[in-house]
């Protein structure tokens, strides 16, 4: 895993609008970069709920948030329109990012062993440096958590 005082890895990806986003386009912006499962699973759902919940207060601070997940564009597109989420979410359908960010992982659950999104969060400043790292996240309260940080 990336850790912090490292630069984000370059990247591009598809947002649920089928836009192309770079990581280039983050630069000079304060922002969160958290990667997550799956659309639609419930730990996914509270952690997207949440920063929708809180999105005015981290735009308020000027910062972004940035959603990543190995889901297509179009389940993208049916979780933003369900759960009503304002912020960009992308589609790491390769797996090239979480890669990057050394967060797609050998994982297990009920006995068995499986490659995976290790849920993370990434807290990044203007210049595209990695701040603070979130390796293991629970997704409830997360947001909060991650809004605080940026305070500090």
């Amino acid at each position: 895993m990336i850790e912090e005082g490292e630069t984000v890895p370059k990247f591009q990806l598809y947002d649920a609008n089928g836009e192309l986003i770079k990581s280039s386009d983050l630069k000079g912006k304060k922002h969160v970069i958290y990667f997550y499962p799956r659309d639609f699973t419930p730990g996914c759902t509270t952690e997207a709920d949440e920063f929708s919940r809180d999105y005015k207060k981290f735009k308020k601070q000027g910062i972004e948030v940035v959603g990543i997940s190995k889901d297509d564009v179009d389940s993208h597109k049916k979780f933003c329109d369900k759960m009503k989420i304002p912020y960009i979410l992308l589609s790491d359908i390769d797996k090239e990012v979480s890669k990057k960010f050394g967060v797609w992982a050998k994982k297990k659950f009920m006995g068995r062993e499986f490659m995976g999104v290790i849920r993370s969060t990434f807290l990044v400043d203007e210049r595209g440096k990695i701040f603070k790292v979130y390796p293991k996240v629970k997704a409830a309260g997360h947001s909060k958590e991650v809004l605080e940080a940026f305070a500090n």
